[in-house]
């Protein structure tokens, strides 16, 4: 068979496995949920075993540091993605909601109710993590999951999906809703972005060039999640005490994410200041610095190497120890330059000021925006959500993590005693 074979394949079996889903209850959608992070617990060490064979393979590839990262599953990963599983199962079930509800003057009554999509796509890379939270979001809200991982994660993702379809095996809902799409064929994730009325949604997790060409050639319809170029803005009234950890978490707690920080901006007032403490623990934890004209002179005073920080600089996601600093003359200067440069994903103020706040709050066009916090705030768990399926920057539909509720849509019911329209 060929690759678009294959994918409708699978989504056909998909869709009729997705009757047990739909007919289920929010009670035995979460007990799968709890029965996969169980089986996830219990065969810890196979999945280890598997995503060793992928770590080595993608020593011997060369493979970027900063998606070797992404690749690796610890023991405490692992029991990471078992309680994010959990997390979603203690969630309030998303399915049979009524979001509206009138009676029309003819006396038809009218209700808004939450529903699957049906069959969501997943095209992700590198990320095996992806693989179990998209399946338990896509499950606890009734949709089937066609997940197409990259070749890269290919024994990783083969066990996780074994795991999960073995948990399921013991419960009332069909292990084929979950499908592992091949990854041995780049022919397949066009297949799948291609199979209009087959797939009925198609999300992409991963690198700024992946989410492009998922979002220019699919003809399903698409969620378009987005690359992080994050910025933490230190206003003139900021308290700097706070200013320093926030800066610091955001860039170097865990740097391969799209939630972390590339661009600190700190406003000339307390620039000569805050600087040599900023660029120095910087400097002390490994990160490399591009810095604009003022920052650079500052920096030379502290005898640090840095780099002059040109466009590219300022508009790449690094995913790794580098960060742009930049000084601004104002608030309003630091949010042309987020304008500019940024992907509408998270912005974060520094400030004592809460018109200052206010007017940052109401001008940052972006899915998040933190206020005397860490940009790592972003994020399905740390909001509540449990596992999130993506971080969505557009403006449709969903915006910012995406949890159960992003994952349906809605049917309208209309419930009458015999009228006819005349």
């Amino acid at each position: 068979m060929d690759a678009r074979e294959i994918v409708e394949g699978l989504a056909l079996t998909a869709r009729v496995a997705a009757r047990t889903l739909v007919a289920s209850t929010g009670e035995q959608r979460r007990q799968a949920l709890l029965a996969i992070a169980a089986e996830i617990d219990s065969r810890t060490d196979e999945i280890i075993a598997a995503n060793n064979r992928d770590i080595e393979r993608a020593k011997a590839d060369s493979m970027h540091p900063q998606m070797q990262d992404r690749l690796l599953l610890t023991r405490e990963r692992i029991a990471g993605i078992a309680a994010g599983a959990r997390q979603v199962a203690a969630l309030e079930d998303p399915l049979g909601r009524i979001l509206k509800k009138s009676t029309l003057p003819n006396g038809l009554e009218l209700e808004q109710m939450s529903v699957p999509f049906g069959v969501i796509g997943m095209v992700y890379e590198a990320r095996p993590n992806v693989t179990v939270d998209a399946a338990v979001i896509l499950l606890m809200s009734g949709n089937a999951a066609l997940l197409r991982g990259s070749s890269t994660a290919e024994a990783s993702n083969k066990v996780l999906i074994d795991v999960m379809r073995s948990a399921l095996a013991k419960t009332s809902i069909s292990p084929d809703v979950l499908q592992l799409v091949p990854s041995d064929d780049r022919a397949t994730v066009q297949a799948l972005l291609t199979a209009r009325g087959k797939v009925d949604l198609v999300i992409p997790r991963g690198s700024a060039s992946l989410i492009r060409m998922v979002v220019d050639e699919a003809t399903v319809p698409t969620i378009e999640t987005g690359a992080g170029v994050c910025h933490v803005y230190v206003d003139a009234s900021a308290d700097l005490a706070k200013a320093l950890p926030i800066v610091m978490n955001s860039k170097t707690h865990r740097p391969s994410v799209c939630n972390a920080a590339e661009t600190v901006l700190v406003h000339k007032s307390v620039a000569e200041k805050f600087l040599p403490t900023l660029l120095t623990s910087l400097h002390n934890a490994g990160v490399a610095l591009h810095c604009d004209e003022a920052a650079e002179l500052i920096a030379k005073t502290l005898s640090i190497d840095v780099g002059r920080a040109t466009a590219q600089h300022w508009g790449t996601e690094y995913g790794v120890l580098e960060m742009n600093v930049g000084v601004v003359d104002s608030l309003e200067k630091a949010v042309d330059h987020i304008a500019n440069f940024g992907t509408q994903h998270t912005e974060a103020i520094v400030t004592e000021d809460k018109e200052s706040a206010r007017k940052f709050i109401a001008m940052s066009d972006c899915a998040a925006v933190m206020v005397n916090a860490s940009t790592r705030f972003t994020d399905g768990e740390q909001m509540g959500f449990g596992a999130e399926i993506g971080i969505s920057n557009q403006k449709l539909h969903a915006r910012g993590p995406m949890g159960l509720e992003a994952m349906t849509t809605t049917t309208w019911i209309v419930t009458g005693t015999g009228q006819i329209r005349s």
